[in-house]
């Protein structure tokens, strides 16, 4: 390959879906819009909180009053001052404060359990937009929905509590003292997803970061840049803007001399690949190397960092980069280390969590569930060396047969690869979690899995599966007896025999599993121990010496299994959870971590270890 080398492709060789047909995503994605111009808005908001949703309608269900309406353009000191008869029920420029991103727990230990109605609201300047510029706010998550008002007027709404949304301001923005107020209720929804009964803190708020993005008429909206499975460097780049078509793109790796360019198609897209050059270094857990990429078209430059890998199944085997690979990894919630997280995911505290993984078990591999995880998170995966399972919380028993709820999790599935195609650490896209089987969930996943092969042919798709057991000539034999299994690359089981089960734990490593063809990893096994608490003598549930002999004994049956090629048991740390009320042993955590709430290593999680460095070392 010359150095410097140009490769131009024409837009009508495209090959990949920006999005499947049906899945409808809200927003522009607004790709790495962290590095692009605008105002960070995270930090002081004020807040109300509304349960009776007083805001949003009166008590008779018609509009609410103007003494109610907590998005109004209004000064209430000012305006009650002018008119001391107006009767106003609430004053958000003087109500309380809180720091954002945090879920609203983090402002009142009160709300811990408040499922409702939030109101947020902060006031902000901006320069004056330049002719032709536009200008967006970008929510990274807001949990659940979310209705966005700026100056007074509505501007959006969206729902979903993990994945990100834009929303363009170009003509709603003032030059000064712009009041933006988001009503955020995090009231869990029959047809919603997740489902209103999950095992994890539901964390309502403004979760992640927020900011207003300033950018020109034509934009690269989306810009996917990666290893194909053909050894070609591919990008697939999306523009929006009324001028998106027949613009002229550049992607550019300088350190590889790489200008691939073209032009885009009637709709703002452009699909172009060049092979790869020989002195590509190929993104791993050992060399996590990541090249800086410009996309540029008129106006607008976008940069990223990515990875070049390529990630497939054959016959039993992962292969990463051609390569067999097994998968030594652990599950991880959105909660970061302390006695009271309140979802409020810094660099520094996801570089904790995923540091316990790569560098305290030696693992080499994490599945964020059960829900997207915040950029931050996954950026770092892609630095640090780890391999990704993501996935959106279609868990349990969502409303499979309800239109509504599967457009939802359409959406969500495309809005989680859309933000995400970038990151090399990611490998593997799961459509679910324990969902149990039906013919109405059948339709809905199997719909899944084919919007994640028209969204991403160069990952792979998985689902955490429920086990089948059966006794065979007196002995438990396991295995998956699911028909989405025929659909997906890698199987993934939840098993926890010997905890949610009587199983004796000397039983466990007798315990047998049907053979499969296809690679297999225990997504989830796990038990409860509260940190300190020991019972040696009867070795009774809830204690260390209970949940190592439990890891020790089930790490013991995987060995046996012929096709497994990973595990991310669960989980690395205690995390909240209002199912979990046991008053000596939970007190409202579920407490399956290998480590402790504020980071206390428990003994089983020097079993992992051990095991993942025999891994490691290919014993």
């Amino acid at each position: 390959m010359e150095k410097g080398l140009k490769v131009l492709a024409s837009a009508a060789c495209a090959f990949v879906l920006l999005a499947p047909p049906g899945a409808l995503a809200s927003s522009p994605t607004l790709t790495r819009a962290d590095n692009r111009d605008g105002q960070d808005l995270s930090g002081t908001w004020r807040y109300s909180v509304d349960p009776y949703r007083d805001g949003l309608a009166g008590f008779h269900r018609g509009a609410p009053g103007a003494g109610h309406r907590r998005y109004d353009d209004v000064d209430v000191d000012v305006l009650t001052k002018d008119k001391p008869t107006a009767l106003y029920e609430y004053d958000m420029d003087r109500a309380a404060t809180a720091t954002l991103p945090q879920g609203w727990v983090g402002h009142d230990p009160s709300l811990r359990y408040y499922q409702g109605l939030m109101w947020y609201t902060r006031r902000f300047d901006t320069p004056a937009l330049k002719p032709g510029q536009r200008a967006f706010l970008r929510f990274e998550a807001v949990n659940y929905t979310a209705k966005v008002y700026l100056n007074g007027k509505p501007v959006g709404e969206h729902e979903g509590g993990f994945t990100p949304f834009s929303i363009e301001v170009t003509d709603s923005l003032r030059a000064s003292n712009n009041q933006l107020t988001v009503g955020v209720d995090s009231t869990p929804q029959p047809d919603g997803v997740p489902p209103p009964v999950t095992d994890w803190e539901n964390y309502g708020g403004i979760t992640r970061g927020v900011r207003l993005v300033i950018t020109p008429g034509v934009f690269v909206d989306e810009a996917w840049v990666r290893l194909s499975k053909d050894g070609r460097i591919a990008a697939t780049v999306k523009l929006d803007g009324a001028q998106a078509a027949g613009q002229e793109v550049h992607v550019r790796i300088a350190e590889l001399g790489l200008d691939v360019a073209g032009k885009t198609d009637a709709n703002g897209m452009l699909t172009a690949s060049t092979a790869a050059p020989k002195g590509l270094v190929r993104w791993s857990p050992e060399k996590p190397k990541l090249y800086d990429v410009v996309v540029q078209t008129g106006d607008d430059r976008l940069t990223d960092r990515v990875g070049f890998r390529t990630i497939e199944t054959k016959g039993r085997d992962i292969l990463l980069n051609g390569k067999p690979i097994f998968l030594r990894g652990i599950s991880v919630h959105e909660e970061e280390f302390g006695d009271n997280p309140a979802r409020t995911i810094t660099e520094a505290g996801a570089r904790a969590l995923l540091s316990e993984v790569k560098d305290g078990l030696h693992g080499n591999f994490v599945r964020l569930a059960h829900y997207p995880h915040s950029e931050v998170t996954t950026r770092l995966a892609d630095e640090m060396g780890l391999l990704v399972w993501s996935e959106i919380p279609v868990y349990w028993l969502v409303d499979f047969g309800n239109p509504r709820t599967l457009k939802l999790a359409r959406d969500m599935l495309a809005d989680n690869i859309r933000r995400d195609r970038n990151r090399a650490s990611i490998v593997m896209w799961s459509v679910a979690n324990e969902t149990p089987i039906t013919e109405p969930r059948n339709t809905f996943l199997y719909k899944l899995v084919d919007d994640v092969r028209a969204l991403d042919d160069s990952r792979l798709v998985t689902a955490a599966l429920l086990t089948d057991r059966k006794t065979v000539d007196g002995k438990s034999l396991m295995g998956l007896n699911d028909p989405l299994a025929d659909k997906l690359d890698v199987l993934s089981a939840n098993t926890y025999n010997g905890w949610y089960s009587d199983d004796a734990l000397d039983a466990l490593p007798d315990i047998a599993w049907k053979p499969t063809d296809k690679p297999m990893v225990f997504s989830e096994f796990g038990a409860d121990a509260l940190s300190g608490f020991s019972d040696p003598a009867l070795m009774r549930k809830f204690s260390e010496d209970f949940q190592k002999n439990y890891y020790e004994k089930t790490l013991a049956m995987a060995t046996k299994i012929p096709s497994l090629r990973g595990m991310s048991p669960w989980i690395l740390k205690d995390f909240r959870s209002p199912r979990r009320q046991h008053p000596i042993y939970q007190q409202g955590w579920n407490r399956k971590g290998l480590v402790s709430p504020t980071g206390r290593r428990k003994p089983a999680f020097w079993v992992l270890q051990q095991f993942y460095k025999d891994k490691e070392a290919g014993q």
